[in-house]
């Protein structure tokens, strides 16, 4: 398996722990010694300096989007919030978690953010008000003076996890996620990908969503290969970024030997690692991911993902995650010998065929979910290439 530098090491920084029986005097010194508690303070500000200090200091407050390409609060909802403040309707409190002094990730309250500061730089007008109709379609700038002031009267909360809950990087990320998804229990249903972009951003999670949006991976899965397509933003995969996911899932399981707490536990940690790649990771692993696909489409084509059903002697009509997990990671395993492959490619289709009529067939169209079921079910695949090109 070709592995980039950082992931034959990054393994050995976290080895799984085996929990031993805890006695109840250990459990009471745990909570009395505020481990894994976490340390918060609570801030009020009013709404004028609280925009103010968002321009004044981009550094403050990490306003990037959670949700790089989808819009969740449209003008009738932003308008909403500012029709609370006016009437003084109590607002939930924005969850900030500290980075350095002064500076801050925003957990929960992106759009409330956003929403604030964009109707105090005229970015919109309201609309679709309820209790105050009269002021639809007047922005900040053309509302009274004394409405004005009374708006700049209301103030914003915040609640702040202080850096200081935990000296552990590793943990501090751990009660970072565990944080902001019970906060995002209610609401807008938030997917597991999506928590991860908010809280494991950097240049590898740009990476997946940049290899989502390749023509040959969108296509296998249905995705519009057009950003301006109205569809797109239809597309369930692509709207939950469990496109981003898919990518994921190939990078992961290609170190499936360390897989553990399940498919989502491990894609999360896979994630917290990626935080230490560096460039030259990242173009490693784009390479391996565009060889990866571009082998498997001019084997498969049109039936990329698609499990093959022997019953009707036809090739399934959408990709399967499963069949999709074998046949990348199987496929990358054989990169250096991605021209005898090519040259047997009727061969290899006919064998693909021969496969879904094993018993073990099972595995690649989704059938087990354990560390073993997926070792298995690459196995197959791994093991399929290797017969046909005589390794």
């Amino acid at each position: 398996m070709i592995l980039a530098p950082v992931e034959e090491k990054m393994w050995e920084k976290s080895p799984s722990k085996t929990r031993a029986k805890t006695s109840a005097i250990e459990i009471n010194d745990k909570y009395e010694s505020r481990e894994k508690r976490i340390l918060t303070e609570i801030n009020r500000e009013k709404l004028p300096s609280f925009v103010e200090a968002l321009s004044k200091n981009p550094k403050y407050m990490n306003l990037r989007p959670f949700y790089q390409r989808r819009a969740r609060w449209d003008t009738k909802m932003q308008s909403r919030l500012i029709e609370s403040f006016l009437i003084n309707i109590p607002v939930p409190p924005i969850i900030l978690y500290e980075i350095d002094y002064n500076s801050y990730e925003v957990m929960d309250g992106q759009q409330r953010i956003t929403a604030i500061q964009d109707f105090y730089t005229n970015k919109f007008a309201l609309t679709g008000l309820e209790i105050w109709p009269e002021l639809n379609k007047s922005k900040y700038n053309a509302l009274s003076a004394k409405i004005r002031a009374g708006l700049d009267r209301r103030s914003i909360s915040s609640i702040v996890i202080l850096r200081e809950s935990t000296s552990d990087p590793e943990e501090a990320l751990f009660l970072k996620q565990k944080t902001f998804e019970r906060l995002n229990t209610g609401g807008v249903d938030l997917s597991q990908q999506e928590v991860r972009n908010c809280l494991y951003y950097g240049e590898f999670d740009s990476l997946l969503i940049e290899l989502s949006r390749h023509p040959i991976f969108a296509a296998a899965w249905g995705i519009p290969i057009d950003d301006d397509s109205p569809e797109l933003s239809k597309n369930t995969l692509y709207k939950k970024m469990e496109d981003a996911e898919l990518v994921l899932r190939f990078f992961a399981l290609r170190n499936v030997e360390h897989f553990r707490n399940g498919m989502e536990g491990f894609l999360d940690l896979y994630m917290m690692k990626s935080l230490d790649f560096k460039e030259q990771d990242i173009e490693f692993l784009k390479d391996v991911f565009l060889q990866t696909i571009n082998l498997a489409h001019q084997i498969y084509e049109e039936n990329l993902f698609k499990p093959f059903a022997p019953k009707s002697g036809t090739w399934e009509k959408k990709p399967y995650k499963a069949y999709y997990d074998a046949t990348m990671v199987g496929f990358s395993r054989h990169l250096h010998e991605s021209e005898k492959l090519i040259a047997e490619k009727s061969k290899i289709i006919a064998e693909t065929k021969k496969l879904f009529d094993r018993h073990e067939s099972r595995l690649l169209t989704g059938e087990g979910r354990t560390k073993a079921d997926i070792q298995e079910r690459i196995k197959i695949f791994d093991e399929m290439l290797s017969q046909v090109i005589g390794e």
